[in-house]
């Protein structure tokens, strides 16, 4: 088997490309091997004895598969999380957003004059106290509290 490393180095320069990319024919290898020039190249190029092969491609629709899975809420189990609870979302955050949503649940209360300030000052002070988990939680409470008050009215009455 005769070496074109020399060939092949002349024909990256001439087809400006990586030795990946050039392409020598194998049934004109001894032509080829005569060849030792640039020039000599270029007329081996001009007759397509010696080519630049086409790019190699990397497909991307396996990739773009799995995005639109985990999209989905796919592949996030227990053995794909590499970091701890805290770090893949904060207790802190979790804890504004609950403390948010009832502190609007109360303001709307409020503004529909379903509780007094007196009750939304309570209400407001206990939720930051983290004594209610969820709204449900909060409204029952609520709920009971305005029956207790109506029932007072109505003994005192």
């Amino acid at each position: 088997m005769v070496s074109l490393k020399l060939q092949k180095w002349l024909a990256t320069s001439v087809l400006n490309c990586g030795k990946g990319e050039v392409y020598l024919n194998p049934n004109e290898v001894s032509e080829i091997s005569m060849e030792n020039s640039w020039q000599n190249i270029r007329k081996l190029v001009k007759d397509g004895l010696i080519f630049k092969n086409s790019m190699k491609i990397h497909f991307r629709s396996r990739a773009r598969h799995m995005v639109e899975s985990k999209r989905k809420g796919r592949h996030s189990g227990y053995g794909k999380r590499k970091s701890t609870k805290e770090a893949r979302l904060s207790i802190k955050v979790l804890w504004m957003r609950r403390i948010r949503v009832l502190w609007h649940f109360l303001r709307k209360y409020q503004k529909a004059k379903k509780i007094y300030k007196h009750m939304y000052r309570d209400m407001y002070m206990t939720v930051i106290c983290n004594v209610f988990k969820k709204k449900r939680v909060l409204m029952e409470i609520i709920h009971k509290s305005e029956a207790e008050k109506a029932r007072e009215k109505t003994l005192s009455d």
